[in-house]
């Protein structure tokens, strides 16, 4: 099973790129905004308790991130592997991550680190809300705050996967087609 952490600040191109991989790989999309939404419409109790955590302006626990996706996970039992967008965010859910596949007979093959400088993400940002429509792709001291934020707390996740020989480095600068590749590459070595 190939099971991928896509990794990368906001705009490094992981929206564009899962696609292509999913596509590739046949993998499950596996967004944890995405999976929140749908356990919420669905009103499963796990949606039900993240809804109310979430009118009361709580972020949702770990657990419950975790065992929607665990979820997710034995619904498609007969995939051929994952592709992780937006989690995990830190150590901790990495950690949780790692222990509730092992439970599930399988693991993280690798993390594709897409790696672009500070202020290429801004202008790509800014640039996406143009047309997204997003709030938060439109206000520069947002932005700036989102990649601080980012490089902060969420780029440990990176050693975490480091340690572990699963980190893959992908300069996240060029071509979608030749970045696209260069992943590929990379990933048909360890699978």
């Amino acid at each position: 099973m190939l099971n991928i952490v896509l990794f990368g600040p906001p705009g490094a191109g992981k929206g564009t790129q899962s696609q292509k991989l999913i596509e590739k790989y046949q993998l499950v999309h596996l967004s944890t905004g995405d999976l929140l939404r749908g356990e919420i419409n669905a009103g499963t109790t796990l949606g039900l308790k993240a809804k109310e955590l979430m009118d009361k302006g709580i972020l949702v626990p770990d657990e419950v991130v975790v065992g929607m996706i665990e979820n997710k996970i034995k619904e498609n039992s007969m995939a051929k592997g994952f592709i992780f967008d937006g989690f995990p965010r830190t150590v901790t859910q990495a950690q949780a991550l790692d222990y509730m596949l092992s439970q599930n007979n399988t693991a993280i093959t690798c993390m594709i680190a897409l790696e672009v400088e500070d202020e290429e993400l801004f202008k790509r940002v800014l640039l996406r809300g143009q047309t997204s429509g997003r709030p938060d792709d439109q206000n520069e001291t947002l932005v700036r705050k989102r990649i601080t934020e980012y490089n902060e707390k969420t780029l440990p996740v990176a050693d975490y996967y480091r340690k572990q020989n699963k980190y893959l480095s992908v300069y996240g600068i060029g071509e979608i087609d030749e970045i696209f590749s260069t992943i590929c590459s990379k990933i048909d070595t360890i699978s």
